[in-house]
């Protein structure tokens, strides 16, 4: 791919962001980042309504999508997603600090292509987000 591979974080922790941003950032792969900091904003953002309506920017290549986001939660933001034939087959990873077994199976039940548990302690984090960042930007191949 000789374009940045586009990628939409939805996000409401700061210091979540800096990190995934910063870990993603750091490998070869040249890559366009934009953040949202709830869900509501993410569905915004992908169907290019109220403060997104005159973006013409193109689908991102693929979501890493939180859980537990103010005013819309990040199972709300799957289920819109897949209702959209154009975002069907758009890749969402769920990455959430929730290893619940409830939240892991709504989550892929909703059309979810990969749940990863956000660990709590910084080299894991960074070390998960690294191995993420070389399959989805690296290995495997996007839609």
């Amino acid at each position: 791919m000789n374009r940045p591979i586009r990628i939409l974080i939805v996000e409401d922790n700061p210091g979540d962001v800096d990190l995934i941003k910063d870990t993603l950032q750091g490998g070869a792969t040249r890559l366009d980042i934009t953040v949202v900091g709830d869900g509501a904003e993410a569905v915004d953002y992908l169907f290019h309504r109220h403060q997104y309506s005159d973006d013409v920017s193109p689908t991102p290549d693929f979501v890493l999508l939180d859980l537990n986001l103010p005013k819309m939660s990040g199972h709300d933001v799957l289920k819109e997603a897949r209702r959209s034939t154009d975002l069907r087959s758009l890749p969402i990873i769920v990455m959430t600090s929730s290893d619940s077994q409830p939240d892991i199976a709504r989550s892929y039940a909703l059309g979810a292509n990969c749940y990863v548990t956000k660990p709590g302690e910084l080299d894991a984090f960074q070390s998960t987000m690294k191995a993420v960042g070389e399959f989805w930007c690296r290995v495997a191949k996007l839609p």
